[in-house]
């Protein structure tokens, strides 16, 4: 029977052809649809059990009827159950609908009320707004239509399973037109057989109880459909939890939730909200938003206490946020599957924040399996999406490996597309995947590895440069106070003159200790160190402006090639490869001196930091060596080592990329030669 409730698809959605007669504009349809897709879902729920309750135990005491049926814990409306004032009866009489449909919503039970937004104040949740929605649609004089046409939809006849899928689909549809953020109500059905899969090919069918745990769950057909589809399969008994900070898709799910046996919905923001302090879960399941930013709650973040976040990814992304408290929460013997786009992989550089969780999930030998999903998969985008997929209990043989997946290419074209989609993965696909995780061995469109493959080195490091004949400025020693011979850092001249071009023009320093200024726009010599002075000195390039150092008896300059100090005292000495600097601070008074500007100029290295990305060894002395021999190899210059950092990144399109084949001359020279073939014939006919 579940497929004939789909017939009600349609019904649904004609209900919309009024919203548009009265000039709403289709993306604004899940707002003014939402309430009243609920409350038929509610009522033909509640209509459902009563016909049930009555035929067990009668109705001929109707205050005992009533007290049975509201330990159900499934909701109530008293004007329905124990009047029988129902939508379709309410919208016989369009003299009294006013009255009695305002009646009908009050006369739920506290809790339905809540969710579905009866007579909120502004200050309050409101949910699915149903009041507020109503007042609108009583403005534009199209309620009473609006409520009769839903109310012809009869869903008493399906059960919650058939209710559910029917639900489903019109989730995705609004996910179609409305969702701004990628894959953000709704994740597509084959995705969510996938998951399903993936879960069931790791769990025994005995009669553990199974607990069920979406953290971004929105609407909670990613949690729902999990569900279902393991108990399909397995006799198992099973507990969902979900949480939802989004108030009309929150609403939507614990009414459905309200329904099905054994079922959790918490409304909040999940990353801010401590919902579940003691709680792990079997499964985590969750499609959480991407590339949304977290710059709202930076700070909420920032101060957690519940020791989720080993590292934070950037303000800009909290797709790493989501996965973090998901494997906080995640059983010992625990499997996740996360829906993630691409960025998650490589985003952020060794060190950072992304870099760091990547290599926490791997350094703890958590992540299983990573699979890219075809593109135009999901309705809200047409990007590349990733499972993946986390196990905290590995065989044996598992461990420090894990297996990537190319599924990109195992699609079929729909024959009409949903929003973005355009393909979908048929079971045989799905099948293909499963099998190659299962195997857990290479083939055409999988790999295994071990963790340490996307481990790397990134080694920084100071070089110094040199100029074309490989020398360097060399700097004086000298003896240190435990007699070691160190390398001064500078050599500092005595400088009398300082010339040098800004903007085209010639300029000359020739006091080094500045005391007084002229500049009516500022009030002291500090003012004018700060506004004027500092950017005169940071604003001389020490290559490019011509700069020239005079000293008792000798000056300095660069060379033409701007590379080598030259140094003349009557002979012109090539000093090396170097810097000639210039600096400049300000100086308090003191008791002995004045405030004043001193000037500085300094002969140094031409030094440059930089680092080098060096393959990984886990076994340290390895690792090093590694290091060594790349350097030894790859880095000509002289260096000194600086820190290193271990960076963890992956990146499909080059473990799984095809070369193009390159056609052989032969094909190339046929295919020319049958092209001035065809010219020739057509020369020919033009002549004629």
């Amino acid at each position: 029977m579940s497929n004939n409730i789909l017939k009600h698809e349609s019904d649904v959605w004609k209900t919309a052809d009024l919203l548009i007669g009265a000039g709403i504009k289709q993306s604004d349809f899940p707002k003014y649809m939402m309430p009243f897709f609920a409350l038929i879902m509610v009522e033909s729920r509640l209509i459902r059990e009563s016909k049930r309750l009555e035929e067990e135990i009668g109705k001929d005491n109707i205050d005992d009827f009533v007290e049975i049926f509201q330990l159900e814990g499934l909701g109530y409306n008293d004007y329905a159950i124990r009047k029988g004032k129902t939508l379709k009866i309410i919208c016989q009489n369009d003299k009294t609908f006013d009255v009695d449909f305002y009646t009908y919503l009050n006369s739920f039970d506290p809790e339905t009320q809540y969710l579905l937004g009866v007579n909120k104040g502004t200050d309050e949740e409101k949910f699915l707004d149903i009041s507020g929605v109503a007042g609108l649609l009583k403005k534009k004089d199209i309620l009473f239509d609006s409520v009769k046409a839903w109310s012809e939809i009869d869903l008493t006849p399906f059960n919650n399973s058939e209710i559910t899928t029917l639900e489903e689909h019109i989730k995705r549809r609004w996910a179609d037109i409305s969702a701004e953020t990628a894959g953000e109500q709704y994740t597509p059905e084959d995705i969510i057989d996938l998951i399903t899969e993936i879960i069931t090919s790791k769990l025994e069918d005995n009669d553990k109880f199974l607990t069920i745990y979406d953290p971004t769950c929105g609407g909670a057909n990613l949690l729902f459909g999990v569900e279902d589809k393991i108990q399909q399969k397995f006799n198992r008994p099973t507990k969902t939890h979900g949480d939802e900070w989004n108030d009309t898709l929150y609403a939507l799910a614990k009414i459905e939730s309200r329904f099905r046996n054994d079922s959790e919905i918490k409304h909040g923001n999940t990353l801010t909200s401590i919902f579940h302090i003691e709680k792990k879960f079997d499964i985590v399941v969750a499609n959480p938003p991407y590339g949304v930013d977290w710059k709202g709650y930076k700070k909420d973040i920032e101060n957690d206490t519940t020791e989720r976040f080993v590292d934070l990814p950037s303000i800009s992304d909290g797709q790493f946020l989501f996965t973090q408290h998901i494997l906080h929460h995640l059983a010992d013997d625990g499997l996740s599957v996360v829906v993630h786009n691409g960025s998650t992989l490589f985003s952020g550089d060794a060190g950072g924040g992304e870099s760091n969780i990547r290599k926490h999930f791997f350094d703890e030998d958590w992540v299983e399996a990573i699979i890219q999903m075809p593109a135009d998969e999901f309705f809200n985008t047409g990007i590349y999406t990733y499972l993946w997929i986390f196990n905290k209990n590995k065989p044996a043989a598992r461990k420090d490996k894990l297996i990537l997946i190319d599924g990109s290419n195992l699609w079929k074209q729909l024959k009409k597309s949903k929003g973005k989609k355009r393909r979908q993965m048929n079971p045989d696909h799905r099948a293909e995947i499963v099998k190659a995780f299962t195997k857990f061995e290479d083939n055409d469109f999988a790999k295994v590895f071990d963790k340490w493959h996307f481990y790397y080195n990134k080694q920084s490091i100071m070089l110094t440069n040199v100029d074309e004949d490989g020398n360097i400025i060399e700097m004086p020693t000298k003896t240190n106070s435990t007699g070691d011979v160190v390398e001064a850092k500078s050599i500092k001249p005595n400088p009398s003159k300082l010339t040098y071009r800004l903007n085209d023009e010639a300029h000359e320093i020739t006091e080094f200790v500045i005391e007084d200024f002229e500049d009516d726009n500022c009030k002291n010599l500090k003012e004018y160190y700060d506004q004027v002075f500092k950017t005169i000195i940071a604003n001389i390039d020490y290559k490019e402006s011509n700069l020239t150092v005079v000293s008792k008896g000798v000056t300095h300059w660069y060379d033409t090639d701007k590379e080598t100090i030259i140094e003349d005292d009557g002979e012109q000495t090539a000093l090396g490869c170097g810097k000639i600097v210039v600096k400049a601070s300000y100086k308090k008074a003191t008791k002995t001196k004045k405030e004043h500007i001193a000037i500085a100029v300094e002969l140094t290295k031409d030094l440059e930091k930089d680092y080098e990305i060096i393959p990984y060894s886990p076994d340290e002395a390895t690792n090093q060596q590694n290091i060594q021999d790349f350097m030894a190899k790859f880095v000509t210059r002289p260096f000194e080592y600086l820190d290193n950092v271990i960076g963890v990144e992956l990146n499909f399109n080059k473990i799984f990329y095809q070369p193009e084949k390159l056609r052989t001359v032969e094909e190339i020279t046929g295919d020319i030669n049958a092209l001035e073939k065809d010219l020739k014939s057509l020369e020919a006919e033009l002549a004629l």
